[in-house]
């Protein structure tokens, strides 16, 4: 494939992708860096399509379990999502998320967490074509709001309205993808869209509320931080608790808020992701236990039934699989 000339936009491009693995779900959306954690058990069924225009990507998501994403879609882009499906609490960066609530943020921190079952539309758009475009509806740059992670109640009737343009814009391309191959047809859906986005937002947005949340994020980081430092050997929540200087009730009370889970189920999450991403990438000579032990987990038994209930499979069949797949 030939790489066009850096004055011209790359073509447009559309890929639906399912897989049945959450970090080849992650590595598989292209462009991006994105991690994801599986906090509730069962097998992980992801099923993503992306649509690439000049300067805009549309995004169709969903996923059966429960995960926390997080990483970022690009230095120099602001991306809008809503929910399409919202069968459980939800939260952007720590904020909860409602049916006719819109994400929006910079693409250089993303940070979600989702429920079993849930789906949502977005938009990611360069920063260069929105302030054009922001420029020319409103006659002056873009709000400052739009450099933070934000959630907002869209314009009364506007999430419905939304959600149903993008995903029959989607639908359509989908359907026929020769319409990639139109300049003219594209331009056109792509404004249409972006105008619709823009114009669910409401007139004014309120972030006081923001340092707050953010602080809370910034305890929770912290408290993964230190978990993440002595893998082999994972402190307590009360130990956690002592050393970034939170109390129990405090520190329960922030994992809860910004990610809906207490420390304790998402701290051993974590490590169950952990051990799960070192079994997949071992060639050598390695046991199920040695990888088990530096995460952490010295009781076999005990981490065996819990790694098969929140994978759907036993650690020993993750590291077959991987094996064979390498030979």
């Amino acid at each position: 494939m030939s790489t066009p000339p850096p004055d011209q936009p790359a073509p447009p491009w559309i890929r639906d992708h399912h897989a049945t693995d959450i970090d080849e779900y992650a590595a598989a959306q292209a462009g991006w860096s994105l991690q994801y954690e599986q906090l509730s058990p069962g097998r992980f069924a992801g099923e993503f399509c992306h649509v690439q225009l000049p300067g805009v990507r549309l995004v169709r998501e969903s996923a059966n379990r429960q995960v926390r994403q997080t990483g970022q879609i690009g230095t120099d882009t602001v991306g809008f999502a809503l929910a399409a499906t919202l069968p459980g609490e939800a939260f952007f960066h720590g904020q909860p998320l409602g049916t006719d609530t819109l994400m929006v943020g910079r693409g250089h921190d993303l940070d979600m967490t989702t429920p079993d079952g849930y789906e949502h539309l977005g938009l990611v758009v360069d920063c260069a074509l929105l302030a054009e475009l922001w420029a020319g509806l409103y006659q002056k740059p873009w709000s400052p709001w739009l450099d933070l992670q934000v959630v907002v109640a869209a314009r009364p009737g506007m999430a419905e309205h939304v959600r149903t343009r993008h995903q029959q814009a989607m639908d359509t391309l989908a359907a026929f993808p020769a319409l990639l191959g139109e300049p003219r047809a594209v331009m056109h859906l792509r404004d249409a869209l972006l105008v619709e986005w823009i114009e669910a937002i409401p007139s004014r947005v309120d972030t006081s509320g923001l340092e707050s949340v953010e602080a809370r994020r910034r305890l929770v980081a912290r408290a993964c931080e230190q978990v993440l430092a002595r893998r082999h050997d994972p402190p307590t929540v009360l130990q956690v608790c002592t050393e970034i200087g939170a109390s129990p009730r405090k520190l329960d009370y922030c994992f809860r808020d910004v990610l809906g889970v207490s420390p304790s189920k998402y701290l051993r999450a974590v490590r169950l992701n952990g051990v799960r991403r070192e079994l997949k990438s071992r060639l050598g000579s390695e046991t199920v236990h040695d990888v088990a032990a530096r995460w952490g987990f010295w009781h076999m038994g005990a981490f065996s039934a819990d790694y098969k209930r929140q994978f759907g499979e036993a650690p020993s069949v993750t590291l077959k699989d991987r094996r064979s797949f390498r030979a």
